[in-house]
C-alpha cells in the first residue's frame, strides 16, 4: 500500500473497504502516538542555552492542517507518548489537541482515563500507532490505524494501514478517511472556499 503513496494525494472513499468506512464512520475521538506517527521517529539533540542537550522534533504541516479540519468537524484529538518532550506540548497547544499524555509506555490506563473523561466507548475511538507500545490500544479501539512505517505486527492488527509514513502525512490521511466516511469532507472544502 505504501508504494502507491504520493504526497498530497487525496483518499478516495471508493477505495476503502466496507469495514474501514463503517469503523471510521463512528469515530468521535482520534488518539495517536507521537514518535513515528506525528514525527518520522527521528530525535535530534542540540545544546540548549544552558549547555544541556535539548530535544528537537519535526512535525508535518499537512498533519497540522488536518487537525484543524478534524476539530472544525467536532471530533476531538489526543496524543499518548512514551516519551516526554516540550516540543510535543507546544505542538499540541498550537493545534488545540484536547488530550496530551507523555511519559506513558504502558498506555492502556491513560486510554481508559480519556474514555471516561469523554464518556466514550472503544468503538468511537481511533488510534494511530507504529510500534509495540501501541499494540494494546490498537486491539481495543474501534478503528486501529498503522502508519506505513509501522512494525509488521501492528500492520497485521490494523483496520487500516496508511499509505503515508509517520511524520509525512499519515495523520492527515487518517483524518481524511474519518471525515470522508462521516460525510464531513464537503464541509471542510466549503470552509476553505472550494465549491461543487
Amino acid at each position: 500500500m505504501a508504494s502507491n503513496y504520493s504526497p498530497g494525494k487525496s483518499v478516495n472513499l471508493e477505495d476503502l473497504s466496507a469495514e474501514v468506512k463503517t469503523r471510521s464512520g463512528r469515530i468521535k475521538l482520534l488518539l495517536m502516538d507521537v514518535d513515528g506517527v506525528l514525527t518520522d521517529g527521528s530525535l535530534y539533540y542540540f545544546p540548549g542555552p544552558d549547555g544541556k542537550p535539548t530535544e528537537f522534533k519535526g512535525f508535518n504541516s499537512q498533519d497540522g492542517a488536518g487537525f484543524h479540519c478534524l476539530h472544525y468537524c467536532g471530533i476531538k484529538s489526543g496524543v499518548i507518548s512514551g516519551r516526554d518532550s516540550q516540543a510535543v506540548n507546544e505542538r499540541a497547544r498550537i493545534l488545540k489537541i484536547s488530550h496530551v499524555y507523555q511519559g506513558f509506555l504502558e498506555k492502556e490506563s491513560v486510554y481508559e482515563e480519556i474514555l471516561s473523561k469523554e464518556n466514550l466507548s472503544d468503538e468511537s475511538v481511533a488510534f494511530i500507532g507504529d510500534d509495540f507500545p501501541d499494540y494494546a490500544l490498537m486491539k481495543r479501539c474501534g478503528f486501529a490505524v498503522a502508519v506505513a512505517n509501522a512494525r509488521d505486527e501492528l500492520k497485521e492488527r490494523a483496520h487500516y494501514v496508511s499509505r503515508a509514513r509517520g511524520g509525512d502525512g499519515a495523520v492527515r490521511e487518517t483524518i481524511e478517511v474519518i471525515l470522508k466516511a462521516q460525510g464531513l469532507w464537503d464541509k471542510v472544502l466549503k470552509k476553505f472556499g472550494f465549491s461543487d
